[in-house]
């Protein structure tokens, strides 16, 4: 099931403003009405071209094999310096579980460590959000539970979403070797 990373164009907002206005999506995101709202949503695409244009963040809009919008993934707070981002996804819920989640972050995280030359990305959840949590601890690339490793890091997702959180890390060694190692399976097929 091949997907398509889109950069972000107001023309996707009336359909990324459906998807978010879901309960399901919007409460494990914790979004407003006003945020899941069509004007909302044009804020939030205008906010993410202005953060690309200073290289703070790389988001695209995903698509499908059918073409149909399913989701949203970004690469945010990204450093330079320290060579780290944070990782946030939403995918449709009439999309969960089909390996769409899964199949968003590798591409962005081969983006990430490849292109970007980002050495660590970090993905966190609200102690809340069960299904993102177990979302990630799936990921065989991921390593859990890195709060008490990296404070400041913690600290600033906590302070995002008002909430007490998890945090994990992929570091660029774990994933590019699970990537390679994948790759030539595939290949060996």
């Amino acid at each position: 099931m091949p997907i398509t990373f889109i950069k972000h164009s107001e023309q996707y907002a009336k359909e990324i403003a459906r998807l978010t206005s879901d309960p399901l999506v919007k409460d494990a995101l914790g979004l407003s009405d006003e945020e899941t709202s069509l004007a909302g949503t044009k804020k939030f695409i205008r906010y993410v071209q202005r953060q690309e244009a200073i290289q703070a963040q790389y988001s695209r809009v995903i698509f499908n094999d059918r073409h149909q919008l399913i989701g949203v993934i970004t690469l945010k707070a990204i450093d330079a310096h320290d060579k780290t981002a944070h990782i946030g996804t939403w995918i449709g819920s009439a999309f969960w579980g089909l390996g769409y989640n899964e199949e968003a972050k590798e591409k962005i995280l081969h983006i990430a460590f490849s292109e970007l030359g980002l050495r660590r990305v970090f993905a966190g959840a609200t102690v809340s959000n069960i299904r993102s949590q177990k979302a990630q601890q799936k990921l065989p690339y991921m390593t859990i539970n890195v709060g008490h490793i990296y404070p400041a890091e913690l600290k600033r997702i906590k302070d995002e979403t008002n909430s007490d959180c998890i945090l994990n890390v992929v570091l660029k060694e774990d994933f590019l070797h699970y990537y390679e190692t994948k790759t030539l399976k595939r290949r060996a097929l």
